[in-house]
C-alpha cells in the first residue's frame, strides 16, 4: 500500500470512527469529510498524524481542529448546497474546504498573513475554487459578501459579535464558541427569525483558542 493509499484508508477510518460513530449523520458532510485530504493542510511533520481525533499545530502558534469538532459545527450550521458561507479563522484553510463541499461559496476570513497566504495556496492547488480567504479581523465577518445563509466561527469570543449577527440572513445560522479565554466555553448556534428576533441553542462544552479583533477580544487579551 502506497502512501496516498494509507492516507485515504486513514481519512475513511477517521469519519467512520470518530465522527460517524459519534452522531454525525448528514450525509453529504460525511462525503466532504472522506474526500478532503487533511494532511494536505498540516505541517510535513504531522502529516501521518493528521486522521487522529486531535487538534494539531499549524503556523503562528495557530491549531487545526479535531475533525469531530469541524464536523459538529458544520453539521449544526445547516449547510446546503445553494448557500454562502462565512467563515471566521480561516486558519490552515482546512474546514473551508470541507465547507466548500457544502455550500455554493465560502468567504473565509483570517486575521494572520502568512495563514491567509498558505490557505489561498492549499484551496487553490487543491482546486477549491469556491473559496475566497480574506485578510481581516474576523470577528466583523465580512460584510462585502453578507448576507450569509451560515457563518461558522472557530476562536472563542466573550459574546457573539454583534457584526456577525448582522450579516446572518434571515433563517441564518451562526455557530461559534463563546467563554472565557481560558475558562469554559460553550458551543452554540443563532438562528436568525426574522430582523430582530434570534434563537439560540447551547450544543455543549468545548474548547478553542481566543477570537481576537474589534468585537472579540483585544490584542492584549483583555475582554472589551
Amino acid at each position: 500500500m502506497g502512501e496516498d493509499d494509507d492516507l485515504a484508508a486513514r481519512r475513511r477510518a477517521m469519519v467512520d470512527l470518530q465522527i460517524h460513530a459519534r452522531g454525525i449523520r448528514a450525509p453529504a458532510l460525511l462525503a466532504a469529510m472522506r474526500e478532503v485530504p487533511r494532511h494536505e493542510f498540516v505541517a510535513a511533520t504531522f502529516r501521518r498524524d493528521a486522521y487522529e481525533d486531535t487538534p494539531l499545530p499549524i503556523e503562528e502558534r495557530q491549531t487545526i481542529s479535531q475533525p469531530y469538532i469541524v464536523a459538529l459545527m458544520l453539521e449544526a450550521a445547516r449547510i446546503g448546497a445553494a448557500d454562502r458561507v462565512l467563515e471566521v479563522g480561516a486558519g490552515s484553510g482546512y474546514a473551508s474546504a470541507v465547507a466548500s463541499r457544502l455550500a455554493a461559496h465560502v468567504d473565509a476570513v483570517e486575521r494572520h498573513p502568512r495563514l491567509v497566504e498558505l490557505a489561498r495556496e492549499r484551496l487553490a492547488r487543491l482546486g477549491y475554487a469556491n473559496v475566497d480567504v480574506h485578510g481581516g479581523d474576523g470577528s466583523v465577518g465580512w460584510p462585502q459578501g453578507a448576507p450569509y445563509d451560515a457563518i461558522v466561527v472557530a476562536a472563542a469570543g466573550p459574546r457573539v459579535p454583534e457584526a456577525l449577527r448582522a450579516q446572518l440572513a434571515r433563517g441564518g445560522r451562526l455557530v461559534m464558541p463563546v467563554g472565557g479565554e481560558h475558562a469554559a466555553q460553550r458551543l452554540v448556534r443563532v438562528v436568525r427569525e426574522d430582523d430582530d428576533r434570534f434563537d439560540e441553542t447551547d450544543l455543549g462544552g468545548v474548547m478553542f483558542v481566543p477570537l481576537v479583533g474589534a468585537q472579540g477580544w483585544n490584542d492584549d487579551r483583555n475582554a472589551e
